[in-house]
């Protein structure tokens, strides 16, 4: 049985951090339409115990690198909580895909996370990758459709959380949606990392070649931050 969204625990670090937009009426009213969408019999993914599963996997302080989403992916046994990533055993789909073919096109080497834990980027998380959707629920079959309904506020008052209160982090910016974000981030602080989005449609005007793993791990160095283990 699911449980009610106000219910569920969040990562202390995080909760910390946007303590006012969790007691807020506008989250009060996005936790009762995610219910009144269970209760209906729809299928929401993913399961309620893993929406937070990015704050949780990467504690506010440890953040060393930011990769944008836009909502989970739609399709049964796909999302757990992290954009691009899946559980492992389910297939990869084609933007992951695509990451991993930039990835070892850069490095030389096949992505650890693509070798050892098929597709499930928990092992970028904990290393302080913040894999974060815009939107963090879905309705089965239906991209997008949890839009609007007031996740927007709260993960954008992540980001500029992570942009007032921390320094020298890398963000990574893939198609027009998450580039748009680009307003809640200082580039005087940051790193900016911008691309067009690894899907099939768009991968080839721009993703491929982008470097932007190779350039993180540069910049990370630079500031004396351990690298991300790609």
């Amino acid at each position: 049985m699911q449980k009610d969204l106000l219910d569920i625990k969040i990562e202390k670090s995080w909760k910390k951090q946007l303590d006012l937009e969790f007691s807020s009426s506008w989250f009060v009213e996005l936790a009762a339409f995610i219910k009144t969408q269970q209760d209906s019999g729809k299928n929401i993914y993913p399961d309620t115990k893993h929406i937070f599963k990015a704050f949780d996997a990467t504690p506010f302080n440890q953040v060393k690198v930011v990769v944008l989403g836009q909502d989970p992916y739609h399709g049964p046994g796909q999302a757990a909580g992290l954009c691009f990533s899946v559980p492992a055993q389910v297939k990869n789909p084609p933007s992951l895909v695509n990451i991993f073919k930039e990835i070892e096109s850069e490095t030389g080497q096949a992505s650890v996370a693509k070798v050892t834990y098929d597709g499930d980027l928990t092992c970028w998380a904990e290393q302080g990758v913040l894999l974060l959707n815009s939107s963090l629920t879905v309705e089965h079959g239906k991209a997008g459709s949890h839009a609007g309904k007031g996740w927007d506020k709260l993960t954008d008052a992540a980001i500029s959380k992570l942009s007032d209160n921390r320094d020298d982090l890398v963000f990574m910016l893939w198609g027009n949606f998450a580039r748009g974000k680009k307003i809640l981030i200082d580039s005087e602080k940051h790193m900016i990392l911008e691309a067009p989005h690894p899907s099939p449609l768009s991968a080839h005007r721009g993703f491929f070649g982008c470097n932007h793993f190779i350039s993180c791990n540069e910049y990370l160095e630079q500031h004396h931050i351990p690298q991300i283990i790609w």
